[in-house]
């Protein structure tokens, strides 16, 4: 896989920036509390996001085996559809991309994220919501090899232990930023989904006696569904870095009230999230992870669960905006 890594080169712009969050931090007013942002929104590819590190390594892999397609699933608004059909573009390989349709509105079907899948050339399949995604995208692969391509699944969220070990990668880099900046900081808070880039984090943190508690902010299930996503991925993750042994599933900390009603479905507090965020510190959010994750740590630091310095991953998604337009400025 390194030299296809190599002849393909990274697929994000890294280091990406970190920086405090003063504005926010004083409008939260919560004592001894100060915020900081990992800007993970600005890898690059298509308007940027944490798949970029994980697309980085799986397409590397997929070069390696000698595919000319790129198979993965999501919702409409999928920011990994989007990111994997950049990525198939930058590889020089197509993409075909199952997306299930979680909502109705015009906006939603035919804007954000979906309408970037078209203009980058990719083959788009709609599926109804419910839909078995892993199933589907295999279903895909073997119709898409009797046609005689070479198809490589990528799974959704790039949530796999290569796609993991992206983020293990960016703990590392993350240190080094605190380093430099001289903060040492007390939590991280992320959206957790595919579960990938919260077991990363946790794997790459595992021998840093300075490393920050990870707290993973549900998006889409509650918290013991989510667990049996994310503490799976972190041994064979901790392996890839030639580490053996696990961590305890305690070590996996989550948060599972700000998921509303379900996946992809706007909450109040969402929506005040991504306007105060937008409004303090001109910085996007969106709608399904990014914006529920800030949800949640500002209430735990409203509650006192948060203190100290904070960093918060933003992993992209403002895309996703265009798609919730009815959301955000309703008719009338």
């Amino acid at each position: 896989m390194s030299n296809s890594t190599d002849a393909l080169g990274s697929l994000a712009f890294l280091p990406t920036p970190l920086h405090p969050l003063d504005r926010l931090t004083r409008e939260l007013a919560v004592p001894g509390l100060r915020l900081w942002i990992k800007r993970d929104d600005q890898t690059g590819l298509a308007g940027g996001g944490n798949k970029a590190r994980k697309l980085t390594l799986l397409v590397a892999d997929a070069l390696a085996r000698g595919a000319d397609t790129l198979v993965t699933a999501g919702a409409v608004q999928s920011n990994h559809a989007r990111q994997t059909a950049a990525a198939a573009a930058a590889a020089g390989l197509r993409a075909e991309l199952i997306l299930a349709q979680e909502r109705t509105e015009d906006d939603y079907l035919h804007s954000g994220n979906v309408l970037l899948d078209a203009i980058l050339g990719a083959t788009i399949h709609r599926v109804a919501a419910g839909t078995d995604l892993r199933a589907a995208s295999e279903d895909l692969a073997t119709r898409l090899r009797a046609e005689g391509r070479h198809p490589y699944v990528v799974p959704v969220g790039g949530s796999n232990p290569l796609g993991a070990l992206s983020y293990a990668h960016c703990a590392a880099e993350i240190s080094q930023d605190a380093e430099r900046l001289g903060v040492a900081f007390r939590t991280l808070v992320l959206a957790t989904g595919s579960g990938g880039t919260q077991a990363g984090l946790i794997a790459g943190y595992r021998d840093d006696p300075r490393a920050p508690d990870v707290l993973g902010v549900c998006v889409s299930v509650p918290t013991p569904a989510q667990l049996a996503k994310v503490h799976p991925l972190i041994a064979p993750t901790l392996a890839l870095l030639g580490r053996s042994g696990d961590v305890d599933a305690s070590a996996v900390r989550l948060d599972d009230r700000f998921i509303g009603p379900g996946y992809g479905v706007p909450t109040t507090d969402m929506l005040d999230a991504v306007r105060l965020v937008a409004r303090t510190e001109g910085v996007l959010l969106d709608p399904v992870y990014t914006g529920k994750a800030m949800a949640g740590l500002i209430a735990l630091a409203r509650e006192g669960v948060l203190g100290g310095d904070v960093l918060f991953l933003h992993t992209g998604g403002s895309a996703g905006l265009f798609g919730y337009r009815g959301v955000f400025q309703p008719a009338g």
